[in-house]
């Protein structure tokens, strides 16, 4: 009897052993699941991230060469007043060194 109830406590032993492989074997695929889904979670994140920072990129480049071409338009404008102006006073003390001049040039010194 004591050998039947040897053999019944082995085959227990077994069926508790494959029991055990079947709950490891189940934990290590939720494991592997879990793993993956957190993969997946984790591109779509990285994606978005990046996404958002080329966004903010292309804006701050639009932005720096917008203000770029609004600094030459700005300097331009700046430069044609400065042109007139320098015109306008050369036109009027052109008279009065043309006059200087005439009158140095026709006076005699003795």
């Amino acid at each position: 009897m004591d050998s039947f109830k040897g053999q019944g406590g082995i085959q227990m032993l077994l069926t508790a052993e494959q029991e055990a492989q079947h709950i490891v074997s189940s934990a290590r695929n939720l494991k592997m699941a879990r793993l993956k889904q957190a993969k997946e979670e984790a591109e779509k994140d990285v994606a978005l991230f990046r996404s958002q920072m080329e966004t903010e990129y292309q804006k701050k480049i639009s932005e720096s060469s917008g203000s770029s071409g609004n600094t030459v338009k700005r300097l331009e404008e700046e430069t044609d007043k400065k042109i007139k102006a320098l015109t306008k006073s050369t036109s009027i003390v052109s008279k009065e060194i043309i006059e200087m001049l005439m009158k140095h040039v026709t006076s005699v010194k003795i």
